[in-house]
Formats: structure tokens, C-alpha cells, sequence
């Protein structure tokens, strides 16, 4: 018999000091798809309130920053910080899921790569390139995670 909590989505993050990543999984549990970027600021938990309600989220996949020898960085204490908040906030259950090169990878995955022949200034389209790379590390993240849980099943 299957429920609804079934086809829940997971909604991965990565965490950003300026810029939250932002990745939805199918209703599966298989695949992720990089889903927006919202500002770290004063917003963000309204806003990520109405993307779980938009996209039946029923579970969060936060990116656990580590440096190059994969101990805890100085981002870790905000993250955690953060974490609590959506717990506290959203009663979902929120896993963590160890980040390491992903903004790197989604640059090189040419997801985001788009023509700089664009009126907009080089500021506006480096802000806008670094955001859909935001989106695109949520979406590695969440696709590690969703690999990892689906391995053990």
C-alpha cells in the first residue's frame, strides 16, 4: 500500500552566506533537478516555506561543508545554525549530506554555461552565472544523497 508521504520530494540546499542553492528530486527519490536561489537574508525562511509547499517537500538535504582534508570548515557553525532553523521551523526531517567541490563541478558540468554575448553588464551576468551555480550544487548534492540512501535499500 503506498501513502502520499511516498511521493514526497526532497529539497536539497546548498548553503550560501549571500545565495541558498536550491534542488527539488522527482517523486521517485531518484533524480534531482537544480530549482532556484533565493538571497540568505531576512526572506529566506518564507521563502523556502512556500517552495515546500509548492513542490510537496517532505524531506531537506543540507550540504555539509568540509575543507580539502574533509574536516568541518568555518561555514559549518552557520549551517548547523541554519539547520536547527528549518527543523525548528518545518517539522521535516533535514539530513545532512557531505559537500565537498560541488560548486566546482556544476561549473564544469556546463548546466550553466550561457552566452556572454548579453547586454548586461559583466557584474549582473557573473551574479546571475554564479546563482544557477548555487542551484546546480544543490542539485549534486541532492543527487549524492538520493544515490547513497537508494544504494541501501
Amino acid at each position: 500500500m503506498t501513502t502520499e508521504a511516498n511521493f514526497l520530494r526532497f529539497m536539497g540546499v546548498d548553503y550560501g552566506t549571500k545565495r541558498i542553492g536550491i534542488a527539488i528530486s522527482d517523486e521517485n527519490h531518484t533524480l534531482a533537478f537544480p530549482k532556484e536561489i533565493i538571497l540568505n537574508d531576512l526572506n529566506t525562511f518564507q521563502k523556502i516555506n512556500d517552495i515546500i509547499k509548492k513542490e510537496k517537500v517532505g524531506e531537506i538535504v543540507v550540504g555539509e561543508s568540509v575543507d580539502f582534508s574533509g574536516k568541518l570548515n568555518v561555514l559549518s557553525g552557520r549551517i548547523e545554525v541554519f539547520i536547527l532553523e528549518l527543523k525548528e521551523r518545518f517539522k521535516l526531517p533535514v539530513h545532512k549530506q557531505k559537500e565537498f567541490l560541488t560548486s566546482v563541478e556544476a561549473r564544469k558540468s556546463g548546466i550553466n554555461k550561457k552566452s556572454l554575448n548579453s547586454p548586461q553588464s559583466h557584474s549582473k551576468v557573473k551574479q546571475i552565472k554564479s546563482g544557477r551555480v548555487d542551484a546546480s550544487a544543490a542539485a549534486l548534492i541532492l543527487q549524492r544523497y538520493l544515490d547513497r540512501t537508494n544504494k541501501q535499500r
